[in-house]
């Protein structure tokens, strides 16, 4: 059968045309559209999406082929069954909380263990983690190694907390105005840089001395696993289940964003007390769906299941990592400034140092997001002041680092579109002084970074686009 016309006579369809890269006059209107925020940008825009590795891995066969089996209950479904004992046979916890997604899980850890003027220690804080907790009246104190925030490093788990910032945040506050100590496994807005076991360890040891719940975010464990495994000397001959193992029995509660860990769209606690799941358990048919789906399709949950026993297998969870690895030293030896070393995640541009001109004030970090997508069609994530939230008096929070990070789902690009990007940045590197900075036009109170727009400080973006087609003539 012959195929039907498009009745929209058009090229630029999400429906027909998946990989578009478009000339970069459309990519130039495309981003002046979206406010010159890559969050709006529409998917038939966009050539290679390094926005995020959340919700867009590519699932396996596996996973897939368990979509096909599910139990469609809306309660006591055998595909919740299965989900939880793979979490328990996983982190040791027996008490199970299914949740949509990452943000659900801190909606109600926040709920119940954050009280106003009670603070929450951690190695470094991600956007919806803090603002659950501030909206809950707690504060969030960031004690990471000063190493952690070292844009050029060898170390090999700048993600570690210093655990003598912890003991004197208690001696200053006491224990009892800690709300639980979190640690990211896997610093997402300083690099994606890993964490230690040893580290976990001394944590642990922290919390039974002075009481503490003792809380890890799980959700970007998959790449830690890979870091543990060949970084770190006592984890080398041990299994990725193993590390798993002794990772999770440090633990009072595991939370993670299914949308990264195990490639699938929810999420779920797991916690080792009783009591303290009774407590949340009552926050789950409220927010999210009955305590067998969480607000997930038990579909997703039986893929998910799956992609947590395929977490387990180190050729899987090395995928990311190397490819990072490659574009990370292949664009230090152009000198383009990088993260080093490199982490999970992504590829972490430092743009202070390939933005020096650009003051914080004007977000140079969402201005390079902007420039790549002008100059290449991939869309990028800020992971800097923008991402940041205003105080209470209105005055701006600047961050630590200003980060362009581009994300490395799992199973969706090849090397060839990762040499691509490193050429483009390179281009854009070369160029630099072109970019100019950006200003708010709409603002949004809370987490401005997913949907306010910017506008461009003068014309910096037309003369961009008129070297590109200097350099470029009529290529793409």
């Amino acid at each position: 059968m012959a195929a039907r016309p498009c009745r929209w006579k058009c090229t630029r369809c999400g429906w027909c045309k998946k990989l578009t890269l478009a000339p970069i006059e459309e990519r130039l209107k495309a981003i002046a559209a979206a406010g010159n925020n890559t969050f709006l940008l529409q998917n038939r825009d966009i050539f290679m999406d390094m926005l995020t590795d959340s919700g867009v891995n590519a699932m396996s066969d596996r996973q897939m082929a368990a979509m096909m089996v599910a139990d469609d209950s809306y309660a006591g479904s055998a595909t919740y069954e299965k989900f939880a004992a793979k979490l328990v046979e996983l982190f040791g916890m027996d008490f199970i909380l299914p949740t949509h997604q990452g943000r659900a899980c801190e909606n109600i850890l926040s709920q119940v263990l954050v009280k106003p003027g009670t603070i929450v220690p951690m190695n470094y804080h991600f956007t919806t983690t803090k603002a659950h907790i501030v909206l809950n009246g707690g504060t969030v104190e960031e004690i990471p190694h000063d190493r952690g925030l070292e844009v050029t490093s060898t170390h090999p788990f700048k993600g570690d907390m210093d655990i003598a910032k912890l003991e004197a945040l208690v001696a200053t506050h006491g224990a009892q105005k800690i709300a639980f100590v979190r640690m990211e496994a896997g610093t997402n807005l300083i690099g994606g840089q890993p964490i230690s076991l040893a580290n976990l360890r001394e944590i642990r040891a922290a919390c039974d001395r002075h009481g503490m719940i003792f809380v890890l975010d799980a959700s970007l464990l998959a790449d830690n696993l890979w870091f543990n495994k060949t970084r770190e000397e006592s984890c080398k001959d041990l299994s990725i289940a193993e590390i798993t193992r002794q990772i999770a029995d440090l633990c009072d509660v595991i939370y993670f964003s299914a949308r990264k860990l195990g490639c699938a769209r929810g999420g779920a606690i797991c916690i080792r007390s009783e009591a303290l799941y009774r407590k949340m358990r009552v926050l789950v048919p409220l927010y999210e769906g009955f305590l067998t789906y969480g607000g997930m399709s038990v579909r997703e949950i039986e893929a998910l299941t799956v992609g947590l026993e395929e977490t387990m297998d180190v050729d899987m969870i090395s995928q990311g990592p190397l490819f990072i690895d490659y574009m990370v030293r292949e664009l230090d030896k152009r000198g383009v400034p990088v993260i080093t070393p490199p982490g999970g995640l992504g590829c972490h541009i430092d743009v202070m140092r390939f933005l020096p001109h650009i003051p914080q004030a004007q977000y140079p970090a969402g201005a390079l997001a902007s420039a790549l997508f002008i100059a290449s069609g991939i869309r990028g994530m800020e992971r800097g002041s923008l991402s940041e939230q205003r105080n209470p008096d209105g005055t701006e929070v600047y961050s630590n680092m200003e980060l362009l990070r581009l994300a490395m789902p799992r199973r969706v690009f090849t090397l060839s579109q990762v040499k691509y990007a490193i050429d483009r940045i390179d281009w854009l590197y070369q160029n630099r002084d072109l970019v100019g900075g950006l200003v708010f036009v709409e603002e949004p109170e809370i987490l401005r970074f997913f949907y306010g727009r910017l506008d461009p400080v003068g014309d910096w973006q037309q003369k961009l686009a008129a070297k590109f087609r200097a350099d470029f003539g009529d290529s793409l």
